[in-house]
């Protein structure tokens, strides 16, 4: 029908919310929105989708795909994505309707091309058919949405796919100074597939571009927060200065310090630290473990990880808590398996009944040993893999990591920290006041596009954050990032990087990343790591009998090393081979 009506994606996340409710589907509703909507641009039904899915979660997205499909199409809906698609789609089967709609529109004009995905391509083809009057503007240095869909190769690829193509490189930069032009321009340089252009400055000389070194991200945050309060006594404005990084879990660390620091500050196009639903979880287990009788808590947990338990099991559950005056872990923990399957079902209430068992078991391990304790509720409830599965899993499990390293670190700075003790802590951070008039941006790097400032500070410039490497890393891509990154600064340049930090879960030694060298800002330095041991003084490293303590020292002995550490209070010489790290 013509009389359609077109949703926000407001309107979309409340239909996905209402059917992945309805099919007893716990999911992130915004992750399921996004990814249909990069199927929709891909051209993927939901049944080539459930068809490629490895992971369950992919298939129920599947699910809801298609029951989404037909739920607006019935009602005669269509979202934002569906305007591009059934476009392409009508405009691909009816061929006097392209000819008719390519001689309407005789000149179409493409901004930011570098980011436009397969669908946007295939649209603007059919468009311009019949007369090729296309002008699209572009940096292909800039194109980092990879990850949701963006081709590089549209842009890359523009002249061989429409004939007598006349490029137009604007290569005057009007916002950033020489040295921060210079950096960008050598680092970009390595890549192979780009256009190829060298930025000039307008704006002629000024500040050298500083490499910021600190010896661990506590260290890092707190000198950038009092670097910034230095900035703003001298009169600069907040809104002009900003810290980037490359993997949000990063923003633990530069949240703390700033809180400490009493600086303020704000995420842009990001959540809060504390605020993300895989921390709120581990909280919730942690306050649980503080006192089990905290129903409000428990009540979050108790299906996580899966325990066969839907919104209607737990509502029986508190009913009959509160007819019998008690508390969720009280009903639980009293009662047989045989008198709670009278309540919920059986494998529910297996699963409710090793659940006190472990709350039991950590509760009797927290006051005995909270280092022990970490790795204990670690390996015995499971959030990790839990999380992992999930589609968007990598970036939980690497805010569970740093969560997992923060707590570790806390209490080997306070031996004699109590787990309500560092609850109150995580408190106090995670309710600090929003936004003041001097809140400084901190954001992801993705979410800097297209913004500038005066002062601006980059951390994490080291292997394995910035490049993020892994498994799909594209290094090119990660070196356009950097690009971006570096460009976002107008005057003033901060690139940061750190001896160690906390990573999955423990402190991990880093070298500088090769973005530094390969923007000439590090010649001749070596970006491997030293062969001297795998130790450095300062690290934390944990031994069978001794428990975790703190390295003084790293010496030759034989083929091996020995350490001196301090457990405590207690030194010892150790054989690094007796160790490892924390």
């Amino acid at each position: 029908s013509n009389n359609f009506v077109i949703i926000d994606s407001e309107d979309r996340k409340r239909i996905l919310k209402r059917i992945a409710k309805d099919n007893g589907i716990e999911l992130n509703i915004a992750f399921i929105s996004s990814e249909i909507a990069k199927y929709k641009n891909t051209l993927l039904t939901p049944q080539e989708i459930n068809t490629r899915a490895e992971l369950p979660d992919y298939k129920k997205i599947a699910k809801i795909y298609e029951e989404y499909q037909n739920e607006i199409t019935l009602n005669n809906l269509v979202d934002f994505d569906d305007l591009l698609m059934l476009t392409y789609q009508i405009l691909k089967q009816n061929d006097k309707l392209r000819v008719e709609t390519s001689n309407r529109y005789k000149y179409i004009m493409v901004d930011e091309y570098q980011d436009t995905n397969e669908l946007q391509f295939k649209l603007l083809e059919l468009l311009a058919s019949e007369h090729n009057n296309l002008c699209v503007v572009g940096d292909d240095d800039q194109s980092i949405y990879g990850w949701r869909g963006a081709n590089i190769r549209n842009i890359l690829e523009f002249a061989n796919y429409f004939k007598n193509t006349k490029t137009v490189k604007l290569e005057t930069n009007y916002r950033s100074t020489k040295p921060i032009l210079r950096a960008a321009n050598d680092l970009i340089e390595h890549n192979n597939q780009r256009i190829g252009k060298k930025l000039t400055s307008y704006k002629g000389e000024g500040s050298d571009v500083v490499l910021f070194h600190s010896l661990d991200e506590t260290r890092e945050a707190r000198a950038i927060a009092k670097e910034i309060k230095e900035l703003l006594d001298r009169g600069v404005p907040s809104n002009e200065i900003a810290v980037l990084y490359r993997i949000n879990a990063l923003s633990r660390s530069l949240e703390e310090g700033f809180t400490k620091e009493g600086l303020g500050f704000k995420l842009l196009g990001g959540m809060r630290f504390y605020d993300r639903a895989e921390i709120k979880d581990i909280i919730s287990y942690l306050r649980v473990f503080a006192n089990p009788h905290d129903d409000f808590s428990l009540e979050r947990i108790i299906n996580k990880p899966k325990r066969a338990m839907g919104k209607v099991s737990i509502d029986k559950l508190k009913k009959v808590a509160f007819e019998e005056q008690c508390s969720l872990f009280t009903l639980i923990d009293t009662k047989s398996v045989e008198e709670l399957s009278t309540i919920v079902s059986k494998k529910a209430s297996n699963s409710l009944k090793e659940l006190t068992k472990a709350i039991h078991l950590l509760i009797s391990e927290q006051e005995h040993s909270l280092v022990n304790f970490i790795t204990l509720f670690e390996e015995t409830i499971g959030l990790n893999k839990y999380y992992s599965l999930m589609p968007d899993g990598a970036d939980r499990v690497l805010n569970i990591d740093e969560f997992y390293g923060y707590f570790r670190e806390s209490i080997l700075k306070q031996p004699n920290q109590t787990l309500d003790g560092f609850l109150n802590e995580v408190s106090l951070q995670s309710e600090q006041d929003q936004v003041d008039d001097r809140a400084i941006t901190i954001m992801s790097i993705h979410a800097s596009k297209g913004l500038e400032f005066e002062y601006l500070y980059v951390i994490g410039l080291e292997e394995e954050f910035f490049p993020l490497l892994g498994d799909g890393c594209n290094m090119e891509e990660e070196r356009r990032l950097g690009y971006v990154a570096i460009t976002r600064a107008k005057s003033h340049l901060s690139l940061c990087y750190v001896h160690s930090r906390f990573y999955k879960g423990q402190r991990k030694q880093l070298t500088k990343s090769r973005f530094l060298s390969e923007a000439g800002l590090i010649q001749g330095e070596s970006l491997k790591l030293t062969k001297k041991s795998e130790f450095r003084k300062g690290d934390l490293v944990k031994h069978k009998l001794f428990g975790i303590g703190r390295v003084q020292s790293a010496n030759k002995s034989g083929k091996a090393y020995k350490l001196k550490i301090n457990f405590g209070g207690n030194k010892k010489e150790i054989l690094s081979s007796f160790v490892q790290s924390v």
